[in-house]
């Protein structure tokens, strides 16, 4: 049974650390919500730590000077771990190949193709057309508001040729301000269902716990599974994942379910019941939104 909690602080002596999710909790893609650095300076003065964990295909560095522009504190959080430093191993270690499409805008995720110096003699990436590649790497629509079915003919043609699909992002949407944006997720998402073999780096897939792990195992002491508490407003990759994990997990539904949960301050009981006994997921604890 999930309980619905007024804040995080009546919970959070319970847990050393916080894996927590960014969009629709910590920031709205334009800018930063103050109830939620609030409740995370206060949670981090206490002595826990936070590790922002993100579906975001960018690497960390390139995440940070994001909430820099969205006006998140840097002593709100401890560390990050994001989608995209998990599937740019993945692609340097050769997962897709060497010559591959690319997918999504490249004035926002060309720094996903930076070098990473920790992997012992990486592959060469080239970028080539499809006809040319052997793989494919996925950051997103190239236009964020098309109907993802419009790559379906390029998609087809991939799956012909044996292609897999590296996603750097599993989110399906996300809203940027009142804005709704499709994601790379939602591409791979139909590969898939095309027969296509699509590679998942991000929430709710085990290879960004295990980053987010070593992150946190960085800072000191790694806690016990009982002790890590996820946040976040996506119930198949925030919530999900922590199940997945074992860990405990607190959901936002102010964010991409605002409207299937009525929520305005607070989800209504009723209809968040109703929508988690459809999905069948369980959360520990909802609130309307981080504070």
């Amino acid at each position: 049974m999930t309980r619905i909690i007024d804040s995080l602080s009546e919970i959070s002596t319970k847990y050393d650390a916080l894996f927590v999710d960014l969009w629709g909790c910590v920031h709205d893609g334009v800018k930063a919500l103050p109830p939620a650095v609030k409740a995370l300076q206060d949670y981090r003065a206490q002595g826990g730590k936070v590790v922002l964990v993100t579906n975001s295909p960018k690497p960390r560095a390139g995440v940070a000077v994001q909430l820099d522009g969205f006006g998140v504190p840097r002593d709100c959080w401890d560390t990050i771990a994001s989608s995209g430093d998990s599937a740019r191993s993945a692609m340097f270690r050769g997962i897709v190949g060497e010559k591959v499409l690319f997918m999504g805008e490249w004035g926002r995720d060309e720094e996903f193709f930076e070098p990473i110096h920790v992997i012992h003699d990486p592959v060469d990436i080239e970028l080539v057309p499809l006809d040319q590649a052997e793989g494919i790497v996925c950051c997103g629509p190239d236009d964020p508001f098309a109907d993802p079915d419009t790559e379906r003919g390029r998609l087809l043609y991939a799956k012909q040729k044996g292609l897999k699909l590296l996603c750097a992002n599993p989110d399906i949407v996300v809203d940027r301000g009142e804005t709704r944006e499709w994601c790379a997720g939602a591409l791979a998402r139909l590969y898939t269902e095309m027969g296509g073999e699509s590679l998942y780096f991000g929430k709710p897939h085990p290879p960004i716990y295990d980053l987010a792990r070593r992150r946190l195992a960085e800072l000191g002491d790694l806690p016990p599974e009982s002790r890590i508490l996820a946040i976040g407003d996506g119930l198949h990759t925030d919530i999900q994942g922590a199940m997945g994990e074992d860990i405990d997990s607190l959901y936002i539904t102010g964010g991409l379910a605002r409207g299937i949960t009525k929520t305005s301050h607070q989800p209504d009981e009723t209809a968040l019941r109703d929508y988690l006994q459809k999905e069948m997921i369980t959360p520990t604890y909802a609130i309307g939104q981080l504070r």
